[in-house]
């Protein structure tokens, strides 16, 4: 008898839309501050995916970790806004039941008619093809389905990458699956993801990609001093001297899955041993030179 399909619990955050919270990884999909806000804020505004679709007609992007959708809907709704433009898309999501759970709930009424059809499109057929948006969502575990980007010669301009937390999810953060994604970036084009650990930059940089970081509001927590990263091919501004430093402690000390098949435990257990064996400097001596408190930075 085959296990029945999970069921999604809307779970509200605090800018009145909603999330989910996934069993599996012990997380909800967005933060807990604003499920919208964080794709607003920390994806398409960074990049001016508006303006941007403007200039680049049409804007290929990649959503790596498609999930409820929220990135790829706040990016269309950006460049309906903005008047002009074209998306050309492929997403990455290993679970067809949560955008399928998302257009059959009410959470889709959280945007316009269009982007509704867009969501309703992909959860259904993978497939959505209109004036503004053409888009292809690919299933399975992305390890996999990269490659099948990679294959299609996909060089998007902007790359959301939105796994769960390293942590969780550290398949989806190894040096191995970052250097795929980073195959599929264009020269002139840019990464972003909320994640600001350290051994996410360093994946990124052995990738061969410049970071910079996302900041955070001066109004912020002492441990919120980043909001996210940006990596691209060319040049970006430099990390603050904090931000350098925290990549030479043990903290920056990578993931990694040779194969592309290890499972999260077998993956979290081979850092941890390589961080035991580092000569780096600890995370807490780190942020006791920075005067930050301890948060999501490992």
């Amino acid at each position: 008898m085959s296990a029945a399909p999970p069921t999604w619990t809307p779970v509200p955050t605090d800018d009145g839309s909603y999330t989910f919270y996934s069993e599996t990884f012990q997380e909800t999909f967005h933060s807990r501050e604003g499920a919208r806000q964080e794709a607003e804020q920390k994806y398409v505004q960074q990049l001016q995916i508006g303006t941007w679709a403007a200039q680049r007609s049409p804007l290929r992007i990649l959503d790596v970790c498609y999930g409820l959708g929220y990135n790829t809907a706040a990016a269309l709704e950006s460049v309906l806004a903005a008047g002009d433009g074209r998306l050309q898309w492929l997403g990455l999501e290993l679970d067809p039941t949560v955008p399928q759970a998302v257009v059959s709930s009410e959470l889709i009424e959280e945007w316009s008619p269009p982007v509704q059809q867009m969501l309703r499109d992909l959860a259904q057929t993978g497939c959505h093809d209109s004036d503004r948006f053409q888009g292809q969502l690919l299933w399975g575990d992305a390890r996999q389905t990269i490659q099948e980007a990679i294959a299609q010669n996909f060089q998007a301009d902007a790359i959301f990458l939105d796994p769960f937390s390293p942590k969780r999810c550290p398949q989806l953060w190894t040096v191995e699956f970052l250097q795929l994604v980073a195959r599929c970036l264009a020269p002139q084009g840019r990464l972003v993801t909320y994640c600001r650990a350290a051994a996410v930059r360093t994946a990124l940089q052995l990738a061969g990609l410049q970071i910079t970081n996302l900041p955070a509001p001066a109004s912020a927590f002492a441990h919120r001093w980043s909001l996210g990263t940006i990596a691209a091919w060319e040049p970006l501004p430099p990390l603050s001297q904090a931000e350098q430093e925290h990549l030479h402690c043990r903290a920056a000390v990578p993931y990694r899955d040779p194969t592309l098949q290890d499972t999260a435990e077998v993956i979290r257990q081979r850092r941890d041993r390589e961080q035991q064996q580092s000569k780096l400097e600890s995370t807490s001596a780190w942020r006791r030179r920075w005067g930050l408190q301890a948060g999501n930075d490992s």
